[in-house]
């Protein structure tokens, strides 16, 4: 889109309009914005204020792109309200946080800080991902977790289960028979099942769920901390839904987390500390080199 300006008016100031005559000078700048689309680029342009917070100005070349093409009136206006509306809030914090700077806050040295931060982070971050070996094998996973229980202590129980939530309205003969069943084959068509009837699935046997996220799919007091390791399964009704659940294996808080529930963090912490050793590695190396070519001098 080409660059937008309205013809001459003098500037408003929207908080002193009613909400018809906002309303109509929004849509007289949305038709103005598609009028202006037409323009050529030879033709004289100047840019008008659409609003002012103090001596802050909002013009209306900064609404270019605030209003796609194809957009209808309604919704032109819309977009045009809310972005002058948020323009205004936004000024108006910002001379409110001004006015009441500390006079002990030295705003340009907290500029330089930020700035260097943000370069530094950036280009720590080219590094690593140039440089840093990613690749972490499933024994020295294990050999983390074994030297390192202490760090895998679970704060809650979890488990390992299965669990449906079904419409009082599924065929009950069939999902008993998938249910219940042992062979490996049926695991497809309990997975089928579900998609068609379950408002509700959770039907992998593999993943760790807390006992809170479980308990919470389930009708109150249906698992609990107590009897998560004892009741296995069982099927339950609340009158509008039927659940099963299955509970394959539970490791109760307080305890040292299974390895495949703990190698993800295990891997984070192992990637972390590569991270910390390359960055130290390179800092070392590039002060050791810049001294070599004494661009590091040290005053006596």
């Amino acid at each position: 889109m080409k660059k937008l300006f309205l013809p001459a008016f003098a500037p408003l100031s929207l908080g002193s309009l009613g909400f018809k005559a906002i309303a109509g000078f929004l849509i007289f700048i949305c038709f103005t914005l598609f009028w202006q689309c037409g323009k050529k680029d030879g033709e004289k342009k100047e840019d008008k204020v659409l609003a002012k917070v103090y001596d802050r100005n909002l013009y209306l070349s900064e609404l270019e792109g605030i209003v796609p093409e194809g957009t209808i009136p309604a919704d032109s206006t819309l977009l045009v309200a809310a972005y002058i509306q948020r323009w205004l809030g936004e000024q108006l914090m910002m001379y409110e946080a001004e006015r009441n700077i500390p006079k002990d806050l030295d705003i340009d040295e907290l500029v330089r800080s930020y700035r260097a931060s943000l370069v530094r982070f950036n280009f720590e971050e080219q590094l690593i991902a140039e440089k840093l070996d990613s690749t972490v094998s499933e024994d020295e996973l294990l050999a983390y977790y074994e030297n390192n229980k202490d760090q895998f202590q679970l704060e809650s129980t979890i488990l390992k289960c299965l669990l449906l939530k079904l419409s009082s309205q599924a065929p009950q003969n069939e999902i008993n028979k998938l249910w219940y069943s042992r062979n490996p084959s049926d695991a497809a068509k309990l997975s089928a099942y579900a998609k068609q009837w379950a408002s509700l699935a959770l039907l992998d046997s593999e993943k760790w769920y807390t006992l809170q996220e479980v308990a919470a799919l389930l009708p109150k007091g249906t698992l609990t901390s107590e009897n998560a390791g004892s009741r296995r399964e069982g099927t339950l009704s609340d009158g509008d839904f039927r659940y099963y659940y299955r509970v394959i294996e539970a490791v109760q808080g307080k305890t040292t987390a299974p390895f495949d529930y703990a190698k993800d963090q295990a891997l984070k912490i192992i990637l972390h500390k590569r991270k910390q050793e390359l960055l130290e590695r390179w800092k070392e190396d590039l002060y050791q080199k810049e001294m070599r070519r004494e661009n590091i001098k040290i005053m006596q």
